[in-house]
């Protein structure tokens, strides 16, 4: 399940993964993850839930700075917004979340990985020379399934407040 950002913003992310990401690697779109695997089963319940969550206002975010990875590179979102959404799913969902899905994420927009680390040393100090924080927008939510490389959409909805 992934926050949806706003065409602008999308076109610029998608932009960056496009060309620091290794192409052969690079298989789904830019996306801020909020969970990395829910049950197929779930779906009638999480596409309700997402429906009523985006019935009020897009959350707030912002890009607050560049993370190296180690051997990747990305943007760190802040959006207590968006994380108590997150975390309102979380809670319904309790029982059914992998580990990995029951700790609480870093929300973040991944640009490079799955490269030498020097590579994303590289990057991370040539994105950092001319970053400043910014406003993300967050115009929606998604699920997926994933299809073994790329991502089918399952559902959507948009942010309407």
């Amino acid at each position: 399940m992934t926050a949806l950002m706003g065409a602008e913003d999308f076109a610029w992310a998608d932009g960056l993964r496009r060309a620091h990401f290794p192409p052969d690697r690079n298989v789904v779109p830019a996306h801020i993850t909020l969970f990395h695997h829910l049950l197929p089963s779930i779906l009638p319940e999480l596409a309700t839930r997402i429906r009523q969550l985006c019935v009020g206002p897009a959350p707030v975010a912002s890009l607050a700075k560049v993370m190296l990875l180690g051997r990747g590179v990305a943007y760190q979102v802040e959006s207590g917004d968006l994380l108590a959404m997150r975390d309102e799913l979380a809670q319904a969902f309790a029982g059914l979340l992998t580990p990995q899905d029951q700790a609480r994420p870093r929300l973040h927009l991944t640009v490079q990985n799955k490269v030498p680390p020097e590579q994303a040393r590289q990057l991370a100090a040539e994105l950092s020379a001319g970053f400043r924080p910014r406003r993300l927008r967050i115009s929606g939510l998604a699920a997926w399934f994933y299809r073994g490389g790329s991502w089918e959409l399952a559902m959507k909805a948009s942010f309407r407040g």
